[in-house]
């Protein structure tokens, strides 16, 4: 799993690429922390390049969106795929997270 974020100003823009995993999870928590300590409040989470999510993916996903609850702060997720959207219905997670098809779209539905 590769995962990269961009700050701008209390939103960041998260992009995982591969499977997101035990084996992963780790990373994708420390760069959420590292925006978390810059003040971030807002994280979109691009999928669109995730091909499977685990339940420490899924874990970690949900730690994210508490986390922005406790500041007030939402997660959007972003190009999620069949594989992920059918894991995300079995978990009945669906309805959980708020989705998007573009990352604008999403940037825009949190400026509201």
């Amino acid at each position: 799993m590769k995962c990269t974020c961009e700050q701008y100003g209390q939103i960041a823009i998260v992009t995982i690429k591969g499977e997101v995993t035990i084996d992963h999870v780790d990373q994708f928590q420390n760069v959420i922390e590292q925006h978390v300590g810059r003040q971030a409040r807002d994280f979109v989470v691009d999928m669109s390049a995730v091909e499977f999510v685990d339940s420490a993916g899924l874990e970690a996903m949900i730690g994210l969106q508490d986390r922005c609850s406790d500041v007030l702060g939402q997660v959007r997720l972003v190009g999620v795929g069949r594989n992920v959207e059918e894991i995300l219905r079995i978990t009945r997670l669906g309805p959980r997270f708020d989705k998007h098809e573009s990352v604008d779209l999403a940037i825009k539905s949190l400026q509201v």
